[in-house]
C-alpha cells in the first residue's frame, strides 16, 4: 500500500515561462480568427520521484505498489469545492479546494488587489483517503473479482457532509464521508488508518426481481480514516451484474442511478438496495449470438427521465423512460452514417466502439469518445455530429500492429466545459488534446501532462511514424548525428505505455484535471 503522505508532500505549482508557454509563433495566432486559451500549468498532486517515474514510462514489469497507486477514476462534485479520485488498490482519494481558505483574515487592500488582478486558479490540496473496496473471490464462478475502482460518481449533498459513489466490478458502494467539528483538519505526513469492506460474490438479479438481501444493509462504518474526516458505507448495491460493471450515473432527481455492464444497464432507487430494474438488457438466448455489447452509459444533466448509452458498434443510443420502462427498442440512434471508413475492415468496429460520453452543461449536445475521433452531436441530429475532432488519426496506417499489442482496445475518456465551449480527451505520451467548438478548424491543442503543457509541441515531428515498434519504447530515431534523418521516414515520440485515460473538467471554470499514472496534473487558462 502506498503512503498517503505522499499526496501531501508531493505537491507542486510552478507556472511555465511565456516564451515555452505558447504554441505557435505570433504571427500566426494574429492570422487566425479564433485561437484556443492558453492553458498554465497549475499544481500537481502525488507526483513520483524521477527515479519512480523512469521507471514507469519503460517496459512492462509486474504488479507492484505503484500500479496498484494509479488512478483510475476522477470527478469534481458539483460545485467544484471537493476532487475525488479512485485508484487500482480500491482506495478513494478526496482532495478540497483551499484557494478560498483564510480570505477573510487577509487585509483589505490585498484582497483589492487581488480582485483587480483576476481571480487566481483553483488550489487543492490533501483531504483524506479511504479504502472503498477489496478484492474478492466469487465461489461461483470461480472468479477473482479486482478492488479496482472503475467509477467514482457525487451524489447531491443534504448537509455538510459528503455523498458519493464509488464501483469496482461487480459492486457500487454509498460512502457518507463527514468532517469533525471538534478537530481542524491535521496537516502532519502522518498515515491514516483505512477501514475496509468486503462483500460477498456478485450474483445475477433477473429483471424486477428481488435478492433475498434485507432492504436496507447495516452501515458498515470505515471509522475514522484520519485528518479529521470519517467514513462510512451506507449503501451497498450488489447482487446485480454477472458481467464487470463498467458505468455508473447519477440521477438529477437524486433519487435514482443506474450502473451498466457488457449486456445490462439497471435502474436503481438510492434507498433500496434489495431490488433494481432491468431496463436495458442485450444478453441473447445463446451468447454466442452477441454482436454488440454496451461500453457506457449516462444520464441527462437536467431532464430526469433521459438515458444515453454508446456501444461496441459506434452506435449511441438516447432513451426517454417516460415512454416505456423497458428501454431496449423505444430509443434514438445517433450514429455517424456519412464519415464511415469505405470499405470496411475488420478494425472498422473496433476503432468505432464508444469508449466514453458525456452530456454538456446545457443538455442540448451529446460528446462522444471512440479510439480515433472525438464527435460532437446535437441531440436534434441523429444522422451525423456537429463536429468530429480527430485524436489518433496518425494510427490509422498502423491498426494491425495496435491489435497485435492491444493497444488498439484502450479506453479514453472524455470531458466538456460546463458552457459545452471547450472539449478535451486523452492520448498517449501523457497527452492530451483541448478543442473549441468556436474555432474553424479542428484541430485542437496538444498538452502534455508535465509541468510544461506545451514541451511536445517545441520537438514534435509532422511526419507519419515509419514503425510502430519503437512506440512502446518512445523512441524519437534521427540521424547519427542528432538531425532529423534524410531518408523522410522521421519517427514520431510516442509512448504507448503512458496513457492520459481519465479527465475532469471544474463545474464552474476552465479548469482540467488529468490522470497520468499516479499523478494528477491540473491546469487553468
Amino acid at each position: 500500500m502506498s503512503n498517503s503522505g505522499r499526496w501531501r508532500r508531493r505537491t507542486r505549482s510552478v507556472a511555465p515561462s511565456p516564451a515555452t508557454s505558447s504554441p505557435s509563433s505570433p504571427g500566426l495566432r494574429e492570422a487566425q480568427p479564433f485561437r484556443l486559451p492558453q492553458w498554465k500549468f497549475s499544481q500537481v498532486l502525488g507526483e513520483l520521484p524521477p527515479a519512480a517515474e523512469a521507471r514507469r514510462d519503460g517496459a512492462p514489469r509486474p504488479q507492484d505498489d505503484d500500479d496498484a497507486d494509479e488512478i483510475s477514476a476522477i470527478e469534481f462534485d458539483g460545485r467544484g469545492e471537493y476532487l475525488a479520485g479512485g485508484d487500482n488498490a480500491g482506495r478513494v482519494i478526496l482532495f478540497r479546494r483551499t484557494d478560498g481558505d483564510g480570505d477573510d483574515a487577509r487585509p483589505r487592500a490585498e484582497l483589492e488587489r487581488t480582485d483587480r488582478a483576476g481571480a487566481p486558479p483553483p488550489r487543492y490540496s490533501y483531504a483524506t483517503e479511504f479504502q472503498s473496496h477489496e478484492r474478492e473471490f466469487d465461489v461461483l464462478d470461480s472468479l477473482d473479482i479486482s478492488e479496482r475502482i472503475k467509477k467514482v460518481r457525487w451524489c447531491a449533498r443534504p448537509n455538510s457532509s459528503l455523498l458519493m459513489l464509488a464501483a469496482n466490478d461487480r459492486t457500487v458502494k454509498l460512502w457518507k464521508v463527514s468532517e469533525h467539528k471538534a478537530e481542524a483538519p491535521k496537516k502532519g505526513n502522518g498515515r491514516p488508518s483505512w477501514g475496509t469492506a468486503a462483500l460477498s460474490a456478485a450474483t445475477k438479479l433477473p429483471r424486477g426481481c428481488s435478492s433475498a438481501e434485507p432492504d436496507e444493509r447495516p452501515e458498515k462504518a470505515a471509522g475514522d480514516v484520519g485528518d479529521g474526516y470519517s467514513a462510512k458505507c451506507r449503501r451497498v448495491f450488489g447482487r446485480a451484474h454477472e458481467f464487470n460493471i463498467h458505468s455508473v450515473s447519477t440521477n438529477c432527481d437524486g433519487e435514482t442511478l443506474v450502473s451498466a455492464d457488457d449486456v445490462r444497464i439497471n435502474l436503481w432507487h438510492a434507498e433500496v438496495t434489495r431490488q433494481c430494474f432491468n431496463i436495458v438488457d442485450m444478453k441473447p438466448a445463446d451468447m454466442e449470438d452477441l454482436v454488440e455489447v454496451i461500453t457506457t452509459a449516462e444520464f441527462h444533466p437536467s431532464s430526469c427521465s433521459m438515458l444515453a448509452y454508446g456501444s461496441s458498434s459506434g452506435l449511441v443510443r438516447l432513451v426517454d423512460l417516460r415512454r416505456s420502462a423497458l428501454c431496449d427498442h423505444s430509443v434514438r440512434m445517433f450514429q455517424d452514417r456519412e464519415n464511415r471508413p469505405q470499405p470496411s475492415t475488420f478494425f472498422s468496429e473496433i476503432i468505432s466502439c464508444i469508449t466514453d460520453l458525456k452530456f454538456t452543461g446545457d443538455g442540448e449536445h451529446l460528446l462522444t469518445r471512440d479510439y480515433m475521433n472525438l464527435k460532437l452531436w446535437d441531440l436534434r441530429v441523429e444522422t451525423s455530429p456537429v463536429a468530429t475532432y480527430k485524436v489518433h488519426e496518425f494510427l490509422r496506417p498502423k491498426l494491425s500492429e495496435l491489435y497485435t499489442d492491444d493497444y488498439i482496445f484502450d479506453r479514453f475518456g472524455c470531458c466538456a466545459s460546463n458552457d459545452g465551449a471547450y472539449f478535451a480527451t486523452g492520448s498517449y505520451s501523457k497527452t492530451f488534446r483541448v478543442f473549441s467548438r468556436a474555432a474553424a478548424q479542428t484541430c485542437g491543442a496538444t498538452l502534455e501532462a508535465s509541468t510544461n503543457p506545451y514541451r511536445i509541441q517545441l520537438h514534435a515531428p509532422t511526419k507519419i511514424p515509419a514503425l510502430l515498434s519503437n512506440f512502446s519504447l518512445g523512441v524519437h530515431r534521427k540521424g547519427q548525428d542528432g538531425h532529423p534523418r534524410s531518408d523522410g521516414k522521421e519517427q514520431v515520440s510516442c509512448n504507448m505505455a503512458s496513457k492520459v485515460k481519465h479527465l475532469a473538467w471544474h463545474p464552474a471554470e476552465n479548469f482540467i484535471v488529468c490522470a497520468a499514472n499516479s499523478s494528477l496534473y491540473m491546469y487553468h487558462t
